[in-house]
C-alpha cells in the first residue's frame, strides 16, 4: 500500500520518494532500486512494508526524478539518499539495495555506518572483476544479460513515469557508466562494515558467485543466498524463496 509520495529538494534534485506501509515504530526500510521503484520492488514491497514504513526513492534521472547536469556516480547517489533521509527526519534505517541500488546501499554502509541498521545487498559487487566479462559486452549472446523483452519492459516502465520519456537511452547509458566505473571500496572497507549483511544473487546473475562468497567472508556479520535458476532481471521477482529470507533477516 502506497501511503504517500513527495518530492524533496536534495543536492539540486527534485527527488521523488514513495512511502509505503505504517509508521509502526520499527526502523524504516529504505529500498534502493535498479531502475524504477515498481519494476525493481513491485513483487516484494507490499509484504516488506506490511508492518513497517518503507521508503522508496527514485534518484537522479530515474523514474519520476528528472536528471540534472551531473554525471551519475555511486558516491553522489549515496549522498543523495542520506540527504533525503535527513529531509524525512530518519536517522537510522535498514537498507535493501538491488543492482545499482545495491552499490549505493553499500556506499552508505561503508561511509555512513551510523545510518544503517541491517543491510541487504542484492546482485551487488565490490570490485569490477566481480562481474563476468561477458556482462560488459552487450554484443555477447549471454543468458546473464537482459533479453529484448527485459529491455522493452524497462523502457515501458520508465516511459510511464519519467518527466521526459524520450530520455531512456541516456538514462541507461548513465546507469551503465555509474555501475561500471571504478568502485570506491577495498577489502578493508568490507571488513569494517558494522551492519549485519545479507548478500543475495541469482545463479545466472551478472556477478560471479565466487565474488559474492568472498564478500561474505570479508564482512564480519554476513550471510549469502544464491537463488537457483535465477537471472539478474528475475532476482527480485522470485518471491517464494526470497521473501521468507528477507523477512527473517529484517525482523
Amino acid at each position: 500500500m502506497t501511503t504517500g509520495s513527495a518530492y524533496a529538494k536534495v543536492s539540486g534534485l527534485e527527488m521523488y520518494c514513495e512511502l509505503h506501509g505504517p509508521d509502526s515504530g520499527r526502523r524504516p526500510l529504505v529500498l534502493l532500486h535498479g531502475g524504477v521503484i515498481g519494476l525493481s520492488f513491485g513483487a516484494v514491497l507490499p509484504a516488506l512494508a506490511a508492518t513497517r514504513r518503507g521508503v522508496a526513492p527514485e534518484w537522479q534521472g530515474h523514474g519520476h526524478t528528472a536528471g540534472i547536469e551531473r554525471a551519475m556516480s555511486v558516491p553522489d547517489l549515496a549522498s543523495d539518499v542520506v540527504g533525503l533521509l535527513e529531509e524525512l527526519g530518519i536517522g537510522r534505517a535498514d537498507f535493501l539495495g538491488f543492482s545499482l541500488g545495491g552499490l549505493t546501499a553499500l556506499e552508505v554502509g561503508v561511509r555512513r555506518p551510523e545510518r544503517v541498521g541491517r543491510l541487504v545487498l542484492a546482485a551487488t559487487h565490490y570490485r569490477q572483476d566481480g562481474y563476468y566479462e561477458e556482462v560488459r559486452d552487450p554484443e555477447y549472446a549471454s543468458p546473464r544479460l537482459p533479453s529484448r523483452a527485459d529491455f522493452q519492459e524497462m523502457a515501458e516502465a520508465y516511459a510511464a513515469v519519467a518527466p521526459d520519456p524520450g530520455h531512456f537511452d541516456a538514462f541507461m547509458a548513465g546507469c551503465g557508466t555509474a555501475a561500471h566505473a571504478p568502485l570506491p571500496w577495498t577489502a578493508d572497507d568490507l571488513r569494517g562494515l558494522a551492519a549485519p549483511t545479507l548478500l543475495v544473487l541469482g545463479d545466472t546473475d551478472f556477478l560471479r558467485v565466487e565474488h559474492a562468497a568472498e564478500m561474505r567472508d570479508l564482512i564480519p556479520d554476513a550471510r549469502l543466498a544464491v537463488l537457483p535458476d535465477t537471472t539478474h532481471m528475475a532476482l527480485m521477482k522470485r518471491t517464494d524463496p526470497l521473501l521468507p529470507m528477507l523477512e527473517e533477516f529484517l525482523r
